[in-house]
């Protein structure tokens, strides 16, 4: 807690799936830590604070059943759009993938991981959104998902970041330098720019009905497909590895983790554990996704859920390869990663 026994902002797990899984963290935070998700969606999507984990356990963050989402105003005043994030290193094979987009998709992508005032760039993805530019309904949405923890009080996420500098635990720099990213580059966002719950799934809903593969695979990770038969469920994931779209591997991830576990729907498909949904997010990182260690990605894992590398030039696979894969099982995620891929999109 901080000096007024409240727990600080923006800090949560960023999942609110039923099923746990664990990851192993570094020294001085906690060997295991539940529900690990990359997706700041989850913290966008709930609106109600709760209770937290030891303040000294885990750096001092909370268990949130979210925050509210961050909308942008359009230059009538009515609140706009959700969700992104980017290709920045570009993997050998992902350069057809690249070269083949459109080039407005890659500039709003690449420009969700580079520039410094997300509240500027949020407003230019809303007009693009209500143009009709798909891709940046789902940027937008992203932006939320990024910004949400510091939107809901920003002075008081800037105290809160000072209270977790001088509790000086082994993971307050990097977690500290995590939330003052995330506070330089959302400032301009405040608590009257949030969207009610229903509001932002709303805007998914409409985001992916009008053909974002991403915005529909985040929807089911949410619990919230476009349709609910298992037939759709399989067929989206299939299109997802299909597309070697980034974005939409990254936003499925959630689902095909923990939460896909004892489901036959995705039986031999790489689903079920908290390896495969690691697995996805790696296969996210080689086609593009920026997922080094400054990226969002890394950010709110260590912003948000407090799981952050000691090491602030490691970038996520290392890191994932480094804290929470044993290495008996490195070389079975790297088969997952190729499975996905290379393969059928099948494990044996």
């Amino acid at each position: 807690m901080n000096e007024k026994g409240r727990a600080p902002r923006g800090c949560a797990m960023l999942s609110q799936h039923r099923h746990a899984g664990s990851i192993r963290l570094a020294p001085g935070l906690r060997t295991e830590a539940k529900a690990l998700r990359h997706r700041a969606m989850f913290l966008v999507l709930s609106r109600k604070p709760v209770l937290l984990l030891s303040l000294t356990a885990l750096a001092a963050l909370a268990l949130w059943h979210g925050a509210p989402s961050t909308a942008v105003p359009d230059a009538g005043g009515a609140a706009a759009a959700p969700r992104p994030v980017v290709p920045a290193p570009v993997a050998p094979g992902a350069a057809l993938l690249v070269s083949a987009a459109p080039r407005a998709v890659l500039r709003s992508r690449v420009d969700f991981e580079q520039v410094d005032d997300l509240y500027r760039y949020a407003h230019d993805l809303a007009a693009a959104d209500r143009a009709g530019d798909v891709d940046a309904g789902w940027m937008l949405s992203r932006v939320r998902d990024y910004c949400a923890g510091f939107a809901l009080d920003p002075a008081g996420y800037a105290g809160d970041t000072r209270a977790i500098g001088e509790m000086h635990l082994a993971v307050s720099p990097a977690l500290v330098a995590a939330r003052e990213r995330i506070g330089r580059r959302c400032a301009g966002f405040a608590p009257v720019d949030a969207l009610a719950r229903e509001a932002v799934l709303a805007h998914r809903r409409a985001t992916a009905q009008a053909g974002s593969l991403a915005a529909e695979a985040s929807l089911l990770a949410l619990g919230q497909p476009l349709a609910q038969d298992a037939a759709y469920r399989r067929g989206l994931v299939e299109r997802v590895r299909a597309s070697r779209d980034p974005e939409a591997f990254v936003a499925l991830a959630p689902a095909m983790g923990i939460a896909a576990s004892g489901e036959d729907t995705y039986e031999g498909m790489v689903a079920g554990t908290r390896y495969t949904e690691l697995a996805w997010q790696m296969a996210a990182c080689r086609l593009g996704l920026d997922c080094s260690a400054s990226g969002a990605l890394m950010t709110s894992y260590c912003a948000n859920a407090g799981i952050c590398s000691r090491d602030g030039r490691q970038d996520f696979v290392s890191f994932v390869l480094d804290a929470a894969v044993p290495r008996q099982g490195e070389e079975v995620v790297r088969g997952m990663v190729e499975t996905l891929l290379n393969g059928t999109g099948t494990s044996k």
